[in-house]
């Protein structure tokens, strides 16, 4: 299919197109919530509550995206939401965040969401600990409250990701754990039920911004999965990058050359382009200097006739 038809698709359509290989898990994190609010919804310099105020525009966005990756034919959406980075911002952050991850499972907008959509929640991460041993410590009844009041959805599957950046020492457990209730090792599959509340299958792609870095998707990443890193914060998503995305993960990076039936202009186009862009590195940023945050730079050059279709 070209892009052109694709990108155009009625949604259902295009949904359909991307479920037909089987189920897809998409991993993402929606970071840089602050910097939008602030851009796009700047308080007032007497706003009293900036909590209250930041939620209620932050937390209809994040349904807005849950909705846009599930109707694009996403049906796991795995989205790690806090670990140990955020938490040495400080108590006064952290309980920022209990606050709103316990909105999950009391809003009546994130509960609409859920039965609307039929959408069942879980938590993975080793957030349990984190939580037993703060003042924040009722979250985790809300979390497993959530869980169960969802666990008969069917249709989409969302996944928090709390404090899980490092699955060692919770798999070790898992393991010992599994082997002395059955006196055999667990397989992969039965680790990963047992580590996320049921199977996932592995991970086909990671939307992040910022820095380019993936991380929170512990036992799924098979080093197989497409990666993508958007300019502006997630909360900037939009349908058309979206679809943007899904075409070339269904499409463009399936492309495997046969490079034995390669004509020789073919192969002076590939050199010209790898002469223009030598020394060049996806990734590679500099720093705002007034802002002082970092920002991705251009790389890549196309040659004039890179993109004209073959005569």
């Amino acid at each position: 299919m070209d892009r052109d038809t694709f990108l155009n698709l009625p949604t259902p359509d295009l949904a359909a197109l991307v479920r037909q290989s089987g189920p897809k898990v998409c991993v993402f994190p929606i970071n840089g919530t602050r910097r939008w609010y602030l851009l796009e919804h700047a308080p007032d310099a007497s706003e009293k509550d900036y909590l209250a105020a930041y939620l209620a525009k932050i937390e209809p966005n994040h349904v807005d995206l849950y909705r846009l990756l599930f109707d694009h034919g996403i049906e796991y959406l795995l989205t790690p939401a806090f670990g140990p980075d955020l938490a040495e911002r400080g108590p006064e952050y952290v309980a920022i965040v209990a606050h709103g991850l316990a909105r999950l499972g009391t809003e009546k907008l994130f509960l609409d969401f859920f039965e609307d959509y039929n959408v069942r929640v879980r938590f993975y991460g080793d957030y349990r600990p984190y939580f037993e041993n703060s003042p924040h410590a009722a979250v985790l009844d809300v979390f497993d409250d959530l869980t169960a009041r969802t666990a008969h959805h069917d249709r989409f599957r969302l996944f928090f990701g709390l404090f899980g950046h490092d699955a060692t020492e919770t798999i070790a457990q898992l393991s010992v754990d599994h082997y002395r209730q059955h006196g055999s090792v667990p397989d992969k599959r039965t680790l990963i039920e047992r580590y996320y509340g049921e199977y996932v299958p592995p991970v086909d792609m990671f939307i992040g911004f910022d820095t380019f870095s993936t991380f929170d998707m512990p036992l799924i990443a098979m080093g197989a999965e497409d990666l993508y890193f958007t300019i502006n914060p997630s909360p900037y998503l939009t349908d058309q990058q979206l679809r943007d995305i899904l075409f070339d993960h269904l499409y463009s990076r399936r492309i495997e050359p046969d490079y034995s039936s390669m004509e020789p202009d073919e192969w002076d186009l590939m050199r010209e382009f790898y002469r223009v862009n030598m020394g060049k590195t996806l990734g590679v940023g500099g720093q705002q200097a007034r802002g002082n945050y970092w920002f991705p730079l251009p790389q890549v050059t196309l040659p004039p006739t890179f993109n004209e279709p073959k005569p």
